[in-house]
Formats: C-alpha cells, sequence, structure tokens
C-alpha cells in the first residue's frame, strides 16, 4: 500500500521537482511526455522550475528549428511536444480528437463528407499556415452553408496540425496560426499500433506512476485502457492506495520515502501534474482543486509546499515594475515563507528579467 505522502514523493521525483534536473530542454519534454501548452509561456515556467540553468532560448531554439512543435494530442488540448513525440504519439491519440469532434460538433457537421474537409483544409494549410478563423472562412467559400468553425475544428481533429511560430516563442506575440506536421516536419505520423499504444501507457507511468487505469485514461483522454494495462501487468508492479484502489507502475521507476523532504516549488498555469489524475490527492485536496481550477477553464499558477499545493502566485507587471504576488492558502512557516522567497526572487529573474525593479 501506498499512502499519500508516498504517491507525492514519487510523483516528484518523476517530474523533476525533488531537485532539479541536469537534462537538457529536449530531454526534459521527452521524460515528462509533454508540456500542456495552451498559453505560450507556461512551458517555459515548467521547464525552469524542473531544470538547472534553464533559459528562455533553450525552448525557444527548439520550436524555432522545428525539433519541437505545439499540437493537440493529450485530452485534445494543446501539449508541446519533441519532434519525434509529435510523429510517435498522434495516431494512437487521434481516437480523443475524433471523439470530442463528434461530441461538440456532431449536430453541425452531419452528412457532411469529412474526409473532403479534411483535405480542403490540409491543402490550404500547407499553402500558407492559417488562423482557425482564417480557415473556417476559406473552407465555408466551398461549403456556404456550414459552420465555418465547426468546419476548422473538423480539420483540426483529423489532420494532424501544428502551431508554427512565432506562437510559443518567449517575448513574441501573434495569434495561432496552423500547418500540417507532415509539412512542417517533413516526415509522416507513425500508425496506430498495439504496440505504440503500450508504449504510450508505459511513459505514462514512468512521468506520472504509480498510477490508475482511470488516472491513464484522464491524463490521455482514451478510454478501455483496462486491457491494455492487463496486456503490460506482466511487466509491471501492482499496488494499493489508501482508497484500495489498484496502483500500476514500472519496476525500476524510482519511489522514495514519504518524508523526504521536498524544497518550496513554483508551477505555472495548466502544469500537466494537476491534470493527469482522476484522483488528485497525491497533489492537492478538493478544497485546493475549487480554488485552482477557474470556471471558464484556466488551472492557476500554484505554489508547492511540502511538496503539495499550498497557494496562488501571480506576477503584476506596470510601468516597468514586475511584482510576485503569493496567496498562500494557510499559515506558512517561517522555513517554508524563506524558501518561497528565495525562489520567488529566482522566478522574478526568470519571467520579468526585462523589468527594471
Amino acid at each position: 500500500m501506498l499512502d499519500r505522502r508516498a504517491l507525492n514523493r514519487a510523483l516528484l521525483v518523476r517530474q523533476l521537482l525533488l531537485e532539479r534536473s541536469d537534462k537538457t530542454a529536449a530531454e526534459a519534454l521527452e521524460h515528462l511526455a509533454g508540456l500542456q501548452a495552451q498559453a505560450p509561456n507556461p512551458p517555459y515556467i515548467a521547464l525552469w522550475a524542473r531544470l538547472h540553468d534553464f533559459r528562455h532560448e533553450q525552448l525557444s531554439r527548439l520550436i524555432l528549428e522545428r525539433q519541437a512543435v505545439r499540437i493537440a494530442l493529450m485530452r485534445s488540448t494543446i501539449h508541446l511536444v519533441t519532434a519525434d513525440d509529435c510523429l510517435k504519439l498522434r495516431s494512437t491519440l487521434a481516437p480523443v480528437q475524433l471523439r470530442g469532434l463528434q461530441s461538440n460538433y456532431g449536430k453541425r457537421l452531419a452528412g457532411l463528407d469529412l474526409d473532403a474537409v479534411a483535405a480542403a483544409g490540409r491543402a490550404l494549410l500547407e499553402e500558407q499556415p492559417l488562423t482557425f478563423s482564417e480557415l473556417g472562412k476559406r473552407l465555408a467559400a466551398e461549403w456556404p452553408e456550414r459552420d465555418p468553425a465547426a468546419l476548422a475544428i473538423a480539420v483540426r481533429c483529423l489532420v494532424p496540425l501544428v502551431q508554427v511560430p512565432p506562437r510559443g516563442i518567449w517575448g513574441a506575440s501573434g495569434q495561432a496560426a496552423h500547418t500540417s506536421a507532415e509539412a512542417w516536419l517533413g516526415a509522416d505520423p507513425a500508425p496506430p499500433s498495439q504496440d505504440a499504444l503500450d508504449e504510450l501507457v508505459l511513459r505514462y507511468l514512468g512521468a506520472f506512476g504509480p498510477a490508475s487505469v482511470k488516472d491513464a485514461q484522464v491524463w490521455s483522454g482514451l478510454t478501455r485502457l483496462g486491457d491494455t494495462m492487463e496486456r503490460l501487468r506482466p511487466r509491471l508492479l501492482a499496488f494499493r492506495d489508501e482508497s484500495g484502489t489498484e496502483l500500476f507502475d514500472l519496476p525500476d521507476a524510482p519511489r522514495p520515502g514519504a518524508d523526504t523532504p521536498v524544497s518550496a516549488r513554483f508551477l505555472g498555469e495548466f502544469d500537466n501534474m494537476l491534470l493527469s489524475y482522476a484522483d488528485r490527492t497525491r497533489i492537492m485536496t478538493e478544497e485546493h482543486k475549487r480554488q485552482v481550477f477557474t470556471e471558464n477553464g484556466i488551472i492557476r499558477s500554484v505554489i508547492l509546499v511540502d511538496g503539495f499545493v499550498a497557494g496562488l502566485w501571480r506576477i503584476e507587471r506596470q510601468r516597468g515594475h514586475a511584482t510576485l504576488i503569493v496567496e498562500p492558502f494557510g499559515p506558512l512557516t517561517v522555513v517554508d515563507a524563506a524558501e518561497l522567497r528565495d525562489e520567488g526572487s529566482r522566478l522574478l529573474q526568470f519571467a520579468a528579467a526585462d523589468a527594471r525593479t
């Protein structure tokens, strides 16, 4: 049996948060199976929190040189992954995109030849990267009776689309424009297979385990992973959490002791640690979840104290000044407050380096 603290320490070490790692930015992206990336800047904060001496240009260069891309993958949300993972994972996760399309836009697309829409959209985007608004308007010229937004989303779900720079570059601005992964990377995504699905689940356990079948399904957006876990069972260890739920893990994965000391940490918006479990108690309480997850879908930036979510943070900018605001959910010890001040000062130097004070 693994209690809440033991699961917390396992999560932190897998997520490179027990202590900062010497991995490169690309190695960290591979290890973590990507970073949630709806907004452009949170992946930079995520890597800063996890790596020694991480600098903005290390990630910006990967994106500009097409070694990393922003693409809808797990949960049909935008993730930042290496180019190799984009080609490995997209086909395996295609059912997630298709289920979301049918659930949200099925009625608006009923009776439409979706293969024709996908082919037309691909041709337009490979000719010139477009925003979804631009894509929808151009597709509506051929299907004028259809909702332009639904047409654009159909292409998003049926064609592997990557967001092109300057989107995702620190300090740059620009709307999200898209082209196909094939055009951008010069290679086709690997076809779906049982081996690819097995590898996806094993990588999830490596970055987030020990975890249950439901946890893996919440992280990926895929369903019916019980069969996959049973197929992998001979290669895994099995545990139970305090509620009796069966958890699976890689035999050689690190599982530090429950009393392993942890320094205070800052996590950016949408950090995958908060989104990758059906049971999130290893990282935050249900009460705190209601304060972190907003009604409009924002996952706020949080502080970790003793490894658990313990408050919120934000940076306020005004006329060349930057101020880090920390809002703890409860009292802090003197030691924890000092750690947050030290780590927060480093965060300001990274995230607001252009501020005068």
